[in-house]
């Protein structure tokens, strides 16, 4: 078993028992709720008659049934199942003293958005959420777990899960991104490498120099998807860019008390000779924009990458999942992605919702138009974010590209509101996943990219490589002009 990295030394910390099933439980520092997974929850805790145990490590916002235009937040919602959801939500957090990021405090937002930006997150923490993207909180060297209902009961009613601690894998990221290339890249090539049960029992701790080098944008994209790589969590060790992201937030001491907090939080980073179950290294410098072909976020190759045929798969089900694949996207073995036709742009979600994804984006779509065929949707991931690029004008770049500029919501991810693909419409997309259906159509097919690579092929009508015919200059994921001013 691992030694003496950062998720020995948080769980240890955060280790209250042993519990008869083998299993630890493990206090939660920071407990995150919106309206989808916590109604059941709560009314499980009320039929007990317990309280809410640390309602001050609790917070809330709405997000996956949250309309993004104007006219559809008016109350009561059209979709009389989300006015439910969203008033239930509202009452629980009233009756139990729990902050609220509602529509109305400015602050909404997709919830993996929100509390970064306000600075919830934070080194050395374990974070729960009854979502499986909780573990974007890593990104700050916090260990960051998504549960189910019937655990957050269990964190509403204790502040404790019981959970089984899991082997640590380091994934080495050295060299340097090339122009154009993002973060969304590294951790798609990371899951072609390794597949998507390939972290199955384990966490992923990312390090290397290319991921060192990542602004906190970046790092949030990465540890986003480790669920989607099969991991429990992901996490990188804090440093300088992660304090100085974190200095002058609204949920962050300040003077001494930060140094304080600072001291702590390099304490917590994995020692120079800590111990690894494995290591897995991935060279930054051959990472080129990266695409999904298939259904799932493991099916992904380079842009101009010719397309595998499912005989080249060693295992039976991966050559079965490819053929399904490719009887859904209309693809042939030895296809590229390069000038796959797309219907749909949609830019957003708490992978890519932020506001250095929104100025990479609108670098692409300066001076230029939408392609007619396109519907094209840019929805921030908080209202923070969107009013940070509203003050700077990227809004304007995007309204005046073709997008509809939305309000914050998870949108089109997962198509909870009216959000949706339509029949078997292709959407180039910076989500998570590509299942089928996810966007809300069975018939509909997904295409996962960077922010600037969707941008790209909002104005082309299709996919394209990003570093190829715009003549736009792309920086890479490294640069890191921007990062960090949607909540300064």
């Amino acid at each position: 078993m691992s030694e003496n990295t950062l998720y020995d030394k948080v769980w240890e910390q955060h280790k209250v028992n042993e519990l008869p099933s083998g299993q630890d439980q493990l206090f939660v520092g920071l407990h995150l709720v919106h309206e989808v997974t916590s109604p059941q929850a709560f009314h499980m805790l009320e039929e007990k008659g317990h309280q809410v145990a640390f309602p001050d490590r609790t917070f809330a916002t709405t997000d996956h049934i949250v309309p993004t235009t104007p006219e559809g937040r008016e109350r009561p919602l059209n979709d009389p199942e989300a006015e439910e959801m969203l008033s239930a939500l509202e009452e629980n957090v009233d009756d139990n003293g729990i902050t609220f990021f509602g529509l109305e405090s400015g602050k909404q937002g997709i919830t993996h958005v929100v509390a970064p930006e306000l600075g919830l997150s934070q080194p050395g923490m374990t974070v729960a959420c009854g979502d499986s993207h909780t573990a974007t909180h890593g990104a700050f060297g916090s260990i960051g777990i998504g549960i189910g209902t019937s655990q957050i009961r269990d964190v509403l009613s204790t502040g404790c899960i019981a959970a089984e601690k899991q082997d640590v894998r380091r994934v080495e990221v050295n060299g340097t991104l090339g122009d154009g290339v993002y973060a969304k890249d590294v951790i798609l090539k990371i899951i072609q490498e390794l597949g998507v049960d390939g972290g199955v029992g384990h966490v992923y701790e990312y390090g290397g120099s290319a991921v060192r080098d990542l602004d906190m944008e970046g790092r949030l994209a990465v540890c986003n998807m480790s669920i989607e790589g099969g991991a429990r969590a992901g996490y990188i060790n804090p440093d300088e860019t992660t304090y100085e992201y974190l200095r002058g937030r609204e949920f962050v001491p300040e003077g001494e008390a930060f140094e304080e907090r600072k001291a702590y939080w390099e304490s917590v980073s994995s020692d120079d000779d800590a111990e690894y179950d494995d290591i897995v290294e991935i060279d930054a410098d051959a990472i080129a924009p990266m695409v999904t072909w298939g259904v799932n976020p493991g099916q992904v190759v380079e842009v101009t990458e010719p397309l595998p045929a499912p005989a080249d798969f060693e295992a039976r089900t991966d050559r079965e999942a490819a053929k399904r694949a490719y009887d859904h996207m209309g693809h042939s073995p030895g296809d590229t992605m390069a000038g796959y036709d797309v219907d749909v742009a949609f830019l957003g979600t708490c992978t890519n919702g932020r506001v250095k994804d929104f100025e990479v984006a609108a670098r692409v779509l300066e001076g230029r138009q939408v392609d007619d065929g396109v519907r094209a949707l840019a929805v921030p991931g908080s209202e923070t974010v969107r009013q940070e690029c509203e003050a700077r004008d990227i809004d304007e770049t995007f309204i005046e590209a073709g997008f509809q500029w939305r309000q914050a919501g998870c949108s089109m991810c997962l198509a909870m509101n009216d959000d949706s693909l339509e029949g078997d419409e292709v959407c180039a997309s910076s989500s998570n996943r590509n299942f089928v259906g996810r966007q809300g159509s069975k018939e509909g097919r997904t295409v996962l990219m960077s922010p600037a690579m969707v941008a790209a092929a909002a104005v082309e009508g299709a996919v394209v490589d990003v570093r190829d015919g715009l003549d736009v200059e792309l920086p890479s994921g490294t640069d890191r002009a921007g990062a960090g001013e949607a909540a300064d």
